[in-house]
């Protein structure tokens, strides 16, 4: 894919407290290689991937094929940076909230996480897929598998156990959270244009005759 050809431009947000790994995460995805000497990230910085979701058709069949052009957005974890980066949560279409597998502390910090999400986000209820990182550390592990679970239920997001260093699940837990937003962009393009519909319109499903950037309501 050449520079503007892509029919969707997504935000995603990474979010964490400091060093539980966002960085090298997104590296890791965007690259496929692993740079343990990252510095801590001030304010907050991005990185680009092009890819191609494919939708379903019926009966469980591929559909069409949409060009994705995703901005991973690595935010400051440090709480002299919060203001700065709650700034880019109402941009954001998605969100990786990370903790620390080896890290109890990363853990309980996701409740504010949450909070905070829950607040400037652009919706109550946002796409979230939450990661435990450092899944390769496990002599050094301080959270249980049945923890993070729990905590995913109760707010009813999916969860992984990534590694940055192996390259565990990255990719599944980005491709997941992709598939909730384009469901979620699916089904606003489907309620927007029932009129339409009604009168002989559009059919009301996911078109790529231009990029996109949107935000439903939840």
């Amino acid at each position: 894919m050449t520079d503007g050809d892509y029919d969707y431009l997504i935000k995603l947000l990474a979010l964490g407290d400091s060093g539980v790994g966002k960085t090298t995460f997104l590296y890791r995805y965007t690259d496929n290689k692993f740079n343990p000497k990252f510095i801590t990230t001030v304010g907050i910085d991005f990185r680009e991937k092009r890819v191609v979701y494919n939708t379903q058709g019926p009966n469980g069949s591929t559909g069409k094929a949409f060009k994705v052009h995703l901005q991973l957005w690595d935010t400051a974890g440090q709480e002299r940076f919060r203001s700065l980066t709650t700034a880019f949560f109402r941009d954001a279409m998605g969100f990786l909230l990370m903790f620390d597998l080896t890290s109890q502390q990363s853990f309980l910090n996701i409740r504010n996480w949450m909070s905070q999400l829950q607040a400037n986000a652009y919706c109550e209820n946002p796409d979230i897929v939450l990661i435990g990182n450092k899944a390769d550390l496990p002599d050094q592990r301080e959270v249980s598998e049945r923890q993070a679970r729990d905590l995913a239920d109760k707010y009813s997001i999916p969860y992984f156990e990534t590694s940055a260093a192996t390259g565990q699940n990255v990719e599944k837990a980005v491709e997941t959270l992709l598939d909730l937003i384009m469901k979620r962009m699916e089904q606003c393009v489907e309620k927007t244009q029932v009129p339409d519909t009604v009168n002989g319109g559009s059919s009301g499903k996911l078109d790529g005759e231009k990029p996109a950037e949107k935000k439903c309501a939840c």
